[in-house]
């Protein structure tokens, strides 16, 4: 109980030094997770010993905090942007989340196999779990003040929309892989997983256009504060979260339909308030996860990886995502440097933790699969960190050239 006390003073007291320094924090080569991560670090066992958290409720744990902060994040993403704004962006989005995810699922899980030497059906799993743009750390690079005054509203807009539809629909990968891994009927893992999605999709249309109605409403009869209203977005994605779960589907892309449900149903003012989850989200809840994963980092399984320990994620991050975009540039009606920009931004983190934990939730035991999973979210974590301020900067400066 003593170092879970001490955990909720770390992460308040990290959230109180950014919330003093929130206006300079955007313009500089870090990023709240980063911050949590590397403070995780340090009060691990490994450096000052002050938390440790036992290895049969890790997978637990951070299972269940990234399967919330999900549902959050994704709520606020839907809500960045009145849905009718999105109509433009639908068919790069949907090139992108065909395409482009089973292309950096193919990508992902070949590096697997050639650079950590795992058998096909772990390759597979990993490269499924590493695939979905992660929403919580895309945020950090595509909205506040800098990202609105450096970067157009549609390479935003895609950036968005790509992070919070994929997570869900990364699922059936993840099932296929399991499947794959634990030697289990890979028809049934995909029957599983088009009865998750479209019961998840069902469910999030469903509750989404009626908190819509109901809150538009409430609005006109002035029966509701904007406060409120913020409020009710919250516990709506937990408890669409919570009725996809009970029905055995898929939680996180229904909680990411019922947000946009929600927000075609509201009017555009009414989104509008609601909209600052995001910020809340990056700078502060999101703190617990890396803090969390900070303590949790398998370095004894890192370094019996070896070379490949190093190799692996740097490899992940160059080939995974950039040669996608640059390939799709023409369907998705880019010039060259917004696919250099989206290639480059399209970090790992939240949804692969969530899936990596997952997995092993589902049975798959190989340490291999969280070692080189975790190895990837780190180097996303600290290399999309460090270059999101520098990004944006050298975007700008690529557009008036």
């Amino acid at each position: 109980m003593e170092q879970l006390h001490l955990g909720y003073a770390l992460v308040g007291g990290l959230a109180v030094v950014l919330a003093a320094m929130s206006g300079k924090i955007r313009n500089l080569p870090l990023s709240e997770p980063l911050l949590a991560l590397l403070l995780g670090v340090l009060a691990g066992p490994r450096v000052l010993g002050l938390i440790e958290v036992p290895e049969d409720e890790r997978s637990t744990l951070l299972l269940e905090v990234a399967r919330i902060l999900l549902a959050i994040s994704l709520i606020g993403v839907s809500l960045r942007y009145p849905v009718r704004r999105l109509r433009p962006i639908a068919r790069p989005t949907t090139v992108l989340l065909t395409v482009g995810m089973v292309g950096m699922a193919a990508l992902s899980a070949a590096l697997a196999w050639l650079v950590l030497g795992v058998p096909v059906a772990l390759a597979v799993l990993i490269g499924a779990c590493i695939t979905p743009t992660d929403p919580v750390l895309a945020s950090s690079v595509v909205t506040g003040k800098p990202a609105e005054e450096h970067l157009p509203a549609r390479t935003r807009q895609l950036i968005s929309a790509e992070s919070g539809s994929n997570d869900g629909l990364a699922l059936p990968l993840v099932l296929v892989g399991i499947a794959l891994v634990v030697r289990e009927s890979v028809g049934s893992a995909v029957l599983d997983s088009l009865y998750q999605l479209a019961v998840g999709v069902a469910v999030g249309v469903i509750i989404g256009l009626l908190a819509g109605r109901a809150v538009s409403f409430a609005l006109q009869h002035s029966d509701v504060s904007q406060g409120s209203s913020f409020v009710f977005t919250l516990v709506l994605a937990v408890a669409v979260l919570g009725v996809a779960r009970l029905l055995n589907a898929d939680g996180v892309l229904s909680v990411f339909v019922a947000g946009l449900a929600y927000n075609f149903a509201v009017a555009e003012n009414e989104v509008g308030p609601q909209n600052t989850i995001d910020e809340a989200v990056n700078r502060y809840v999101v703190l617990p996860l890396f803090l969390l994963l900070g303590i949790e980092l398998p370095w004894t399984q890192w370094a019996h990886l070896g070379w490949a320990a190093l190799a692996f994620p740097v490899a992940v991050l160059l080939l995974r995502r950039p040669p996608v975009l640059l390939a799709l540039a023409r369907p998705l009606h880019l010039r060259l440097r917004d696919a250099v920009f989206l290639g480059w931004f399209g970090p790992i983190g939240v949804s692969a933790l969530f899936y990596l934990t997952f997995s092993e939730d589902e049975g798959v035991s190989d340490p291999r699969l969280w070692a080189a999973g975790s190895l990837v979210v780190v180097a996303s974590t600290v290399a999309h960190g460090v270059t999101a301020a520098p990004g944006r900067w050298l975007y700008r400066r690529a557009a008036g050239s």
